[in-house]
């Protein structure tokens, strides 16, 4: 078979080499996680939820990815600016509620242009920012 090289998108090779890094990561911490991973137009290329990880968090981890490619910003960053009164404040009823304000997504580059990106939920902010950090490292 063919493989498909397109540098200004992300191919479901390089999807799973980022799920499998970041699910190695919520191991270490012991959170189950849902994880996503979207393409340069925001959609899904590939997503996994870890055994026990909230059925919940599915779709979280998905919008998660799709915000973050949308704006090309951390979703943690995005929402630092999202409280009442702030520049982006009501963002998160955007997009018909896809918006995610809280840790988990993170942009992935190539060449310095974002082509993706990786969406994570399951645990608190802190480890869902870190089981991203991992994956988006990997890629």
């Amino acid at each position: 078979m063919m493989a498909f090289n397109n540098p200004l998108t992300i191919s479901l090779q390089e999807a799973e080499a980022a799920i499998a890094a970041a699910k190695q990561k919520a191991e270490e911490i012991g959170q189950p996680m849902n994880i996503a991973i979207v393409d340069s137009g925001g959609n899904l290329v590939a997503q996994v939820r870890m055994d026990g990880a909230w059925i919940g968090s599915i779709d979280i981890s998905i919008n998660k990815a799709f915000t973050s490619r949308a704006f090309d910003i951390t979703t943690a960053d995005l929402g630092k600016n999202a409280n009442p009164g702030d520049q982006f404040y009501g963002i998160h009823v955007s997009n018909h509620g896809r918006i995610m304000i809280f840790a988990g997504g993170i942009p992935l580059k190539r060449n310095g242009q974002v082509i993706g990106a990786i969406g994570v939920s399951g645990g608190s902010g802190e480890q869902d920012h870190a089981v991203a950090k991992a994956g988006a490292i990997a890629f």
